[in-house]
């Protein structure tokens, strides 16, 4: 115990009193989110032991970067300087800022592990931007004052408590060449932590949560800050581009289709034998609506009775899948009709301007196009991308305080959003346009805030199912509104997430945290019918141009589900670095270092069952996946 102690007594024993609180607090991270994650685990003693030694590691190279400024203090303080009293104040107030946000960091984890069922990534991330939604959002959830206090005391308490730890190094001299030895040794441990560990050492198990567990948080925020876009040539299994995009043709041809010469492009020209009809398009993107909130899909809470109502007089896609976990990815997906490239989506990306989205399409049809957000557009950059590809963007700020009755941190209530796009549908109408209005929903978001009154579930409650039912709600509100117009008979409506609520899932990449409803009613233009074919949401732009014969030339990655020949449907479903294939009940799975995986995947319960790798299904994948990012960084996604 003497020779422990004596750790302490040395010039640079502050490094050690860090560690032992970052090890601590760390441990306790693990082992709350180990407890709250038990059900889903399937723990076997070798696993058991991999969450903490694996975890270990990676909370020695987050402690080693904590450790660096302590590190320069100890090492440029002389002497002379270090032992006397008042150097503790300097000390004691950098070990007070650094503890602060260790306490911060544990409630944050267990806070975000609730909500996501991982650890940090890039929402966290787009949290840490974006802090007049996020702050908001938090004082509106949560006891602000009484988590500040017990944050502030537990910090003094963990300070406290180590003082004459800390205090003990000034005990000891060190001359300052020594001091500079011992310096630069310290040094290569941070070092050898960011040139040579990454993310991905945690992954040893097929269960998601164990690898989660073995993670430390505060590392993964630093891996997502850092990779904003991932080289998919330098990461991922490639193949020849040539042939890439032979498989691409192949795929992506229809009776309708006529590619141009370029081999090295998807570009076509769609032209349909009879003539095109210019319906109205109202696209309703709801945040997180997962599939599971619905009778048709097994849910008995009745969270979504008017939609439920539609679908016999609607066509309803059953089988439609969200390709990412993310809102801008499903508005890429939903813009775009491409498949995700890996990192962050489009949307957030420098080099977005002037793409080819179906606004651009429609705009040149002599549409009037926009995005309506019940939010503040800065937000995850749709103002920006928007109003950038052939979008006029319309937000909260432009909606008359009339309308509004309820505002939080997001946004305005949803009923809101959808009485002004009435006014919008009118303008265009009244001026002899059609129109096409992409609504962002913002009411299903935590605090699951909503106005009194509309529905039997109170908002004081901020239930996720209150904040389902009041959007379905608002929906019926709108269109009952919208029955009353004169270019109702004329408009396609259609109802689709953006991604669902829930990701997280055992394994990698579960099939059914990504399935999401899509409806597309048009009483007097569709027949109503149950689609049951595979559909991914890059499929929905080329769907509805093909549902008014469009003619058009399109770069849309996207199907036209009712040119598609039989057997070529599939879907994408990705996190911001798997890469995951879907076809057939089978599930190619593309992660870096250049991992190809094969799943059976159990589209009802997620779980995904490794099996050998098929060459051909591979190859697909990797065309699709490569194909967009060639594209992307060739400009061929441009108008």
């Amino acid at each position: 115990m003497r020779n422990f102690q004596q750790v302490f007594r040395h010039r640079f024993g502050p490094l050690a009193v860090l560690a032992m609180i970052i090890f601590t607090l760390s441990f306790i991270t693990r082992l709350v989110l180990l407890i709250k994650s038990w059900p889903n685990l399937e723990l076997t003693f070798l696993r058991f032991l991999g969450i903490f030694f694996i975890g270990f590691f990676y909370d020695l190279v987050v402690c080693s970067f904590f450790a660096i400024p302590v590190a320069l203090y100890c090492w440029l303080m002389k002497d002379s300087w270090y032992q006397k009293k008042w150097q503790r104040i300097p000390l004691f107030f950098l070990f007070f800022i650094i503890i602060l946000i260790l306490v911060l960091n544990v409630g944050g984890e267990i806070i975000f592990w609730d909500e996501f069922s991982v650890r940090y990534n890039f929402i966290a991330v787009d949290y840490l931007i974006y802090t007049t939604e996020v702050i908001g959002n938090i004082i509106e959830s949560y006891n602000i004052p009484l988590i500040a206090s017990a944050v502030i005391a537990a910090t003094i308490l963990i300070l406290y408590s180590i003082r004459n730890k800390l205090a003990a190094s000034q005990h000891t001299s060190m001359r300052f060449g020594k001091r500079t030895v011992f310096f630069l040794l310290f040094m290569l441990v941070p070092a050898a932590g960011y040139f040579l560990v990454n993310n991905r050492l945690k992954n040893t198990s097929s269960n998601n949560y164990v690898n989660e567990l073995g993670g430390n948080g505060i590392y993964e925020f630093g891996a997502a800050f850092w990779n904003n876009e991932i080289d998919f040539n330098r990461f991922y299994a490639t193949r020849n581009d040539t042939a890439n995009f032979k498989i691409l043709r192949q795929m992506l041809q229809a009776p309708n289709a006529t590619f141009s010469s370029d081999p090295l492009s998807i570009e076509r020209t769609i032209q349909n034998d009879s003539p095109e009809h210019k319906y109205n398009i109202v696209l309703i993107t709801v945040e997180s609506f997962s599939g599971d909130y619905f009778k048709q899909f097994g849910n008995t809470k009745n969270i979504t009775p008017y939609i439920d109502s539609l679908i016999p007089y609607s066509l309803w896609f059953n089988r439609f899948y969200a390709t990412g976990t993310r809102t801008v990815r499903g508005l890429e997906a939903l813009s775009l009709a491409i498949p995700p490239t890996p990192g962050q989506s489009i949307i957030r990306r420098p080099d977005n301007k002037g793409m080819f989205t179906i606004g651009h399409v429609l705009r040149s049809k002599g549409y009037d196009v926009n995005f309506i957000y019940g939010g503040n557009s800065f937000f995850d950059n749709m103002g920006e991308y928007f109003s950038n590809n052939s979008y006029r963007v319309l937000d909260k700020s432009d909606m008359p305080d009339s309308l509004v009755q309820l505002t939080t941190a997001w946004g305005v209530d949803d009923g809101a959003t959808f009485d002004f796009t009435i006014q919008q549908c009118d303008k265009s109408f009244s001026n002899g346009k059609p129109f096409f209005n992409h609504i962002m929903t913002v009411s299903n978001h935590r605090p699951y805030m909503y106005p009194e009154g509309k529905i039997d579930i109170s908002p004081t409650h901020q239930s996720i199912e209150g904040a389902v039912k009041y959007t379905d709600y608002a929906i019926h509100k709108f269109i009952k509104d919208a029955q009353k117009k004169a270019w109702f008979g004329n408009t396609l409506f259609v109802i689709v997430a953006d991604h669902c609520s829930k990701s997280a899932g055992k394994t990698d990449l579960p099939v059914n945290r990504y399935h999401i409803p899509c409806i597309i009613y048009a009483p007097q233009l569709i027949k109503p019918s149950i689609e049951s074919r595979l559909v991914s949401q890059v499929d929905l732009d080329p769907t509805l141009l093909g549902l008014m014969n469009m003619n058009y030339t399109s770069r849309f990655l996207g199907y036209d589900i009712y040119k598609l020949p039989a057997g070529n449907e599939r879907a994408f479903i990705s996190t911001y670095q798997d890469l995951g294939y879907l076809k057939n009940g089978r599930l190619v799975i593309l992660s870096p270092q250049k991992k190809i995986r094969m799943f059976n995947a159990n589209m009802t319960t997620g779980l995904n069952t490794l099996i050998g790798t098929s060459d051909s299904l591979a190859d697909e994948a990797i065309a699709w996946y490569q194909g967009a990012s060639f594209l992307y960084h060739n400009g061929k996604l441009q108008k």
